[in-house]
């Protein structure tokens, strides 16, 4: 059955649907960025409040900024915005259709749409999902770079900005002037203290070309900091083909596992949904949720994607299936992420690594490594390198971490152990492969990119820990490197 709104009534009687009238939603939100994540989290919180008879004027507006947007948006107005969930769990799945967006807007240069509708009163929220490498990070400072080519010109051009930020800001610009109070600009990406760093972004660029409209916006726009969290796969033609047997012609259905978490810092401007009645936490400490999860759960991630990758296991499941590639996981995480990673409400940091063990574990979810290991160079300094700072600052062993930063050297060579191809995997990729490729004979040159590793690469423990494991893994390769790790 071909999904629209017309067809809902017709889907499978297994098939979960809406309820409410979607004819009778109006928009409240505009979120950029509208990937699988956002559909199978955010969108199905307000889904379910929907359900409930509630948050009908928050309906979602989805948005890009970049050329390849335009391709999901074709494909989701065609549905009339609807989307096929399907939660993957060893004892069964579940499907349901949720129908909290109501429209796509188009893709331009210049962004004149997406500004127009931001600049809506209707419009309370911006949220976005665009990637943790998306937020011009001096990698040096952590600060914002204001020298990278798309931020001078829209400091240079802001009626016809290219980013997000500029286009936040001339919809802020629009709403200012016509009297208009401010909307909360959410950030949904992983990042530690993502609202404080979505506010740096937006205040530091408007300052560029409007001081008065910078400090307009510091004064009255919400940045609240969120924790997110639901393991969401790509979506691969397998995936079309499995929710047509399952009853639905989607052009673009979404499977993920069957845990989804949200924490949000209750700081919003111009009101918000109910989301704690959905199953959000609402909270004034978004820090340790944040610090837990991205510590332990992408972290962890990044330990096993490139070993992953190097010796061709194909997903995330598989790798936790391989009994010694699980164990350089719980070695390095218990030894050197947890102890350094405080408890939240209810979870200890050893319960909350158990946890995701069982959640990588699901073999349902076919999340694949070269999916999680894309982007390293944002990935690592933002999931593993807090994590290295504290245990050398306890004086703590950083073999573990050091290997992981090898393997992630090793991977970006662009050859698996095989002999296979890596195919570039990163924005960064071709400067990446050079450095790895001269750091087999040369390890220092490796930890020398300072956009990466900053002071780190010149702590000595780091350093003769990072240079043996790469040594090892050129000479004896993956397999036994990491045996000689977990003997020790």
């Amino acid at each position: 059955m071909k999904l629209s709104n017309a067809t809902l009534g017709q889907l499978p009687t297994n098939v979960l649907r809406p309820h409410y009238d979607r004819s009778a939603l109006t928009p409240g939100i505009v979120h950029i960025g509208l990937g699988n994540f956002h559909r199978a989290h955010q969108a199905w919180y307000l889904h379910r409040l929907m359900q409930a008879g509630e948050a009908m004027d928050w309906a979602i507006v989805g948005a890009g900024v970049r050329p390849y947007d335009a391709a999901m948006r074709e494909r989701l107005r065609a549905q009339d915005c609807l989307t096929t969930l399907i939660e993957l769990d060893p004892s069964g799945i579940s499907v349901e259709v949720t129908g909290a967006m109501i429209d796509y807007l188009p893709i331009v240069e210049g962004n004149a749409p997406l500004i127009r509708k931001m600049a809506e009163p209707a419009i309370r929220i911006v949220s976005m999902t665009v990637t943790e490498g998306g937020y011009y990070r001096d990698g040096k400072t952590g600060g914002f770079d204001a020298t990278h080519e798309d931020i001078r010109h829209d400091a240079a051009n802001p009626d016809r900005p290219r980013t997000v930020f500029g286009a936040i800001i001339a919809a802020l610009r629009l709403r200012r002037d016509a009297g208009l109070p401010s909307f909360t600009a959410l950030c949904c990406d992983n990042l530690q203290g993502n609202g404080a760093i979505l506010r740096q972004c937006v205040v530091e660029l408007a300052r560029l070309s409007d001081p008065d409209l910078a400090g307009w916006i510091d004064t009255n726009t919400a940045f609240p900091n969120s924790m997110v969290d639901c393991i969401v796969p790509a979506t691969t033609p397998e995936v079309i083909e499995r929710a047509r047997q399952l009853g639905i012609d989607d052009a673009a259905p979404v499977t993920h596992e069957n845990f989804r978490q949200w924490v949000i810092e209750d700081d919003f401007c111009a009101g918000r949904p109910a989301f704690e009645k959905a199953g959000a936490t609402l909270t004034d400490d978004v820090h340790s949720y944040e610090s837990m999860k991205l510590r332990i759960l992408n972290g962890g991630h990044q330990l096993l994607a490139n070993v992953g990758e190097l010796l061709s296991v194909p997903t995330i499941a598989d790798c936790m299936a391989d009994p010694q590639i699980r164990a350089f996981f719980r070695k390095v995480e218990e030894e050197e992420i947890v102890p350094f990673v405080a408890p939240v409400p209810s979870m200890t940091p050893a319960a909350y690594l158990d946890l995701i063990d069982r959640r990588f574990t699901n073999p349902q979810i076919r999340d694949t490594t070269r999916r999680v290991a894309f982007d390293g160079s944002s990935r690592h300094p933002g999931f593993l390198f807090q994590s290295l700072r504290d245990a050398l600052a306890a004086g703590q062993s950083v073999r573990g971490l050091a290997l992981a930063e090898a393997l992630w050297a090793r991977m970006c060579a662009g050859e698996r152990e095989d002999g296979s191809t890596i195919e570039p995997n990163d924005p960064n990729w071709d400067d990446l492969r050079r450095a790895a490729l001269a750091a087999r004979t040369a390890p220092a040159v490796w930890l020398a990119q300072p956009g990466i590793y900053g002071t780190l690469g010149a702590e000595p423990p780091f350093a003769t820990a990072f240079a043996d494991a790469l040594a090892r893994l050129w000479r004896d390769g993956c397999r036994e490197t990491i045996a000689r790790f977990l003997a020790d």
